[in-house]
């Protein structure tokens, strides 16, 4: 039988002859990590009451509070409150259904789970809302703050989510953000 030898490309063969290495990628990695690597801490979570301070220019911003409810809830399996007090309050009232639909549906869903939807009279008719003007889930209470201040003294644990995406946000810098 004879041998033949394919020539190879100087840059192949050295790629080739750097992975048979034995040395571990991490090494190269080390020069770009300074700090080290984090650690894991997956702890047990004790159940834990959440009440969710929710204050957004855009209502669809609801979406990713969506979300946050949910991993939240996953984690916590408590009982969850949102205090809604600001622009959108607008997403909850009949006369927008059909705008927000899916919005309102979703946290329709999660009312029919448990989680209880507060809203700001003060904020709702500085809107020019009435109470009728909401869906059925929502229940009207007299003011947002004072309603969260209310739930933390029954010892719910405050959350303020800011309503921004981090899906990709990795691959995104902060210019790219601010646009969307």
């Amino acid at each position: 039988m004879e041998k033949r030898f394919v020539k190879v490309p100087p840059k192949i063969a050295a790629l080739a002859l750097f992975l048979a290495l034995p040395v571990p990628l991490h090494a190269f990695a080390e020069e770009f990590a300074p700090y080290g690597t984090a650690k894991v801490d997956m702890h047990a979570m004790p159940v834990t009451d959440v009440v969710f301070d929710v204050n957004y220019e855009d209502p669809q911003q609801l979406n990713i509070l969506y979300n946050f409810i949910r991993n939240t809830q996953a984690v916590t399996k408590g009982k969850v409150a949102v205090v809604t007090h600001g622009p959108e309050l607008r997403a909850f009232a009949k006369e927008n259904y059909a705008k927000y639909q899916g919005i309102v549906d979703k946290m329709a869903e999660l009312a029919q789970d448990g989680v209880e939807f507060k809203m700001c009279s003060n904020a709702m008719k500085a809107a020019g809302f009435r109470a009728e003007d909401m869906h059925g889930f929502i229940t009207v209470v007299p003011a947002g703050f004072p309603e969260i201040a209310y739930y933390q003294a029954k010892g719910y644990q405050y959350i303020n989510p800011i309503p921004l995406p981090v899906k990709d946000v990795r691959y995104l810098d902060q210019s790219q953000l601010k646009k969307q």
